[in-house]
């Protein structure tokens, strides 16, 4: 069964038509068209899906988008500032945590909602908060610190 209804994804208002059983991340990627999310397991275990409901960090690829009518949805495009990396995306770039970039933008979507709640993160913070993510590729030194030499910056 089809159900029509608002997401607000970034700040804006997209109109969908979806059948109840279709989860966040399909209708992010094939009716809105944002792109920057990735799926990556379907199952909950690698993160990549991660977006941001009303701040909080979720899967989307097990979150049916019905469950979001009415909250706040950001994903990875939401993060820049005007035509400006996120401070995170730019520490990932500059310091060699992003390489295959598959799992980047849950990565970053992750450390995002841990420095909104955490100003001045531990090391074991930071790895606690990117705990639902996988890399294959960098081994997470180099992601680990990015993500604390961004919230030096920031903070």
């Amino acid at each position: 069964m089809s159900e029509s209804f608002d997401l607000e994804v970034n700040g804006v208002a997209y109109p969908v038509s979806v059948d109840q059983s279709r989860n966040l991340l399909s209708v992010i990627r094939e009716e809105i068209g944002l792109t920057g999310t990735k799926e990556g397991c379907d199952d909950c275990e690698c993160g990549a899906c991660m977006v941001l409901l009303d701040g909080q960090p979720v899967n989307s690829c097990s979150y049916l988008a019905v469950q979001a009518q009415g909250r706040s949805i950001t994903t990875v495009e939401g993060v820049m500032q005007g035509d400006e990396m996120h401070v995170l995306q730019r520490k990932l770039l500059e310091e060699g945590g992003v390489q295959c970039g598959f799992c980047t933008p849950g990565m970053i979507m992750s450390a995002h909602a841990l420095l909104d709640r955490t100003a001045n993160p531990t090391p074991e913070d930071v790895r606690i908060g990117l705990s639902g993510n996988l890399c294959r590729c960098t081994g997470y030194a180099k992601i680990l610190a990015a993500v604390e030499h961004a919230a030096a910056e920031l903070g």
